[in-house]
């Protein structure tokens, strides 16, 4: 899209499908055009290519830890003005997206639960004014946990709990009646995620996936068309 709006004469040739892996040396695309065109573009072009790229790898490297066992969703930490496209890259490195914003369900934090009271309070607001909507209660403490399921909210996000933790609160739930989703977030990384896929959870959600993915090396190389060519 960028050097379609700078010059409609090049020609941008895709040689690999998004979702592929690559390495070192390999060219994942060629542009045929006026050098100077192309070379205006350059910068714009790979900063969105790196960027989106890095995002789907990181994700890419968490859905392979988890081994398929569990979803890996991303979070509303993404740079102002880049949210689709930065969604678009988890979908494309086999995660799934969390919300796209405030409309999309409602998700119960700390700072609500404060200023409703208690998570009772909370949900029982929300339920006033959209009966139907999909909610999710962040949950610190195994009081709060009690409390998200007395109201029957649709998924819990157990929120910066050790394994040994984690583990206790998933048998709670499943004890209980219901189908509610058991989500897991904070500090998880890919050094300590093998501990965390088998504790029986559905989702795990890392905000490091498009808030702090490092960005691939990708490069530019123009050379001048061979002799007969235009």
């Amino acid at each position: 899209m960028v050097f379609a709006v700078l010059d409609e004469r090049i020609d941008f040739q895709c040689k690999m499908s998004e979702g592929t892996s690559f390495s070192s040396g390999m060219t994942i695309a060629t542009l045929i055009g006026p050098a100077t065109s192309c070379l205006k573009g350059e910068r714009t072009a790979l900063n969105f290519l790196q960027h989106l790229s890095g995002i789907a790898t990181l994700t890419k490297n968490f859905v392979n830890a988890t081994e398929g066992r569990l979803k890996i969703f991303d979070t509303r930490k993404t740079l102002p003005g880049l949210r689709i496209m930065e969604k678009y890259a988890v979908r494309t490195g086999g995660g799934h997206n969390h919300r796209f914003g405030l409309y999309d369900m409602i998700l119960i934090k700390d700072n609500h639960i404060e200023i409703a009271g208690s998570i009772t309070k909370a949900v029982s607001a929300v339920r006033k004014k959209r009966k139907r909507a999909f909610v999710e209660v962040e949950v610190k403490t195994f009081e709060e946990l009690d409390e998200a399921l007395a109201v029957k909210v649709n998924r819990i996000m157990l929120d910066n709990m050790t394994p040994d933790q984690l583990s206790r609160a998933v048998e709670i739930v499943r004890a209980s009646e219901g189908t509610t989703e058991i989500e897991v977030s904070g500090g998880i990384t890919l050094i300590n995620i093998a501990a965390y896929k088998n504790c029986g959870v559905d989702i795990i959600s890392v905000g490091a996936l498009t808030h702090s993915a490092p960005a691939i090396d990708i490069a530019m190389k123009l050379k001048p068309l061979g002799q007969g060519e235009s």
